[in-house]
């Protein structure tokens, strides 16, 4: 009946299903959820765009890339620049200069240079997230910024995680707050849900559908399966389970301004959340009233939604097998964060979806 069936209806199943039909082919989109978007999924509440699955901002340097979403919805300007709370205190974040005048006292890059070396703790060979920090910023601003968020986050002490989770998070010398470092950033004005209709108009979606209630009725229906789901799952935990970590969200309806920024990070241990988010900051609201949400993490079960792959050694060794099982797979193409297993940006499976697109339709030429 369809030329692809296409299990999940986040951005890489709606970016696939858009292109496979544009080339002319019959798709079906099945999400387990009651709407489409996965975790980019936004909702309105008295006028304001709310970020169910936590914040969202849209960032590349890929003008291609930047050039296509801009076709399914017009995007606003907004500039990732969050806060941190430490013990009550605020701080500029990322670290840059004003972080380092804030903490150290310094005005200049040169004065800051000159302090950062010397508190940067000498480690020739930083073999974990712990010790690459350490010897770019050294003790205070680890303990400051890193530690409790990252101990919170991911149920780790920072020594047991890689380094290149924190390698994402920039540290700078003048007084940029710009969290990412693309040329373009910004949020749909209209909301993510609002691009992911786009996306997906006038193509078949059947909601509160889970694949895994009846496999083989779905395997059926088309030539191929797009599967965006967790790989693990699809074979049955065959290997094990792959590990992941979870959040948990509240979310209250208040009166005027609460915090003045979208996100604010709390990066002290005391704290059990690590964000709160002000949903109306994300696309610059007046409105009299606010939306708050207070971020937690969470361990992962089955029953919970998998936020942030694990992809420590362990977790990446058992990943390689079932990517090889997924390999020699017949009539299964996989794709996303959670097929992947790629702690992957929005920008990121956009361009995969495209490039797997490619691919077909270059096997068919």
């Amino acid at each position: 009946m369809y030329d692809y069936v296409i299990v999940g209806a986040g951005l890489f199943g709606a970016v696939f299903a858009r292109e496979m039909t544009d080339a002319g082919y019959k798709c079906l989109v099945i999400d387990k959820r009651p709407h489409i978007g996965g975790n980019v999924y936004t909702e309105k509440v008295e006028g304001i765009d709310v970020h169910k699955y936590g914040a969202h901002i849209f960032h590349t340097s890929d003008k291609g890339i930047w050039d296509y979403v801009n076709r399914f919805a017009t995007f606003n300007h907004y500039i990732n620049k969050p806060k941190v709370n430490y013990k009550g205190k605020v701080y500029s974040f990322p670290i840059n200069l004003m972080t380092l005048y804030q903490v150290y006292g310094v005005t200049t890059p040169q004065e800051a240079e000159k302090k950062l070396q010397e508190v940067r703790v000498t480690i020739a060979n930083p073999a974990n997230l712990e010790e690459w920090i350490l010897s770019q910023v050294g003790l205070e601003l680890y303990e400051l910024f890193i530690k409790g968020y990252t101990m919170k986050q991911w149920q780790k002490h920072p020594k047991e995680l890689p380094a290149f989770i924190i390698k994402r998070l920039p540290i700078r010398l003048n007084f940029e707050e710009n969290y990412f470092e693309d040329i373009y950033q910004g949020i749909p004005k209209e909301g993510y849900t609002f691009l992911i209709g786009n996306l997906l108009k006038g193509i078949e979606v059947r909601l509160n559908t889970d694949y895994f209630s009846d496999k083989e009725h779905f395997n059926e229906l088309a030539k191929t399966l797009v599967y965006t789901g967790k790989i693990d799952e699809f074979f049955g935990y065959r290997f094990g389970e792959l590990e992941y970590r979870s959040l948990r969200f509240e979310t209250k309806l208040l009166e005027g301004n609460y915090q003045g920024n979208a996100v604010f990070n709390y990066t002290d241990s005391e704290v059990p959340y690590t964000r709160v988010l002000e949903h109306k900051h994300f696309n610059f609201g007046r409105q009299k009233h606010t939306v708050v949400t207070w971020e937690y993490p969470d361990t992962y079960t089955r029953d919970k939604i998998p936020y942030y792959p694990v992809n420590d050694e362990k977790n990446n060794a058992m990943y390689r097998k079932y990517e090889q099982l997924a390999r020699s797979c017949p009539g299964v193409l996989f794709g996303g964060r959670l097929a992947e297993y790629k702690y992957y940006d929005m920008h990121q499976i956009v361009g995969s979806a495209l490039a797997k697109v490619k691919a077909i339709k270059a096997q068919k030429v």
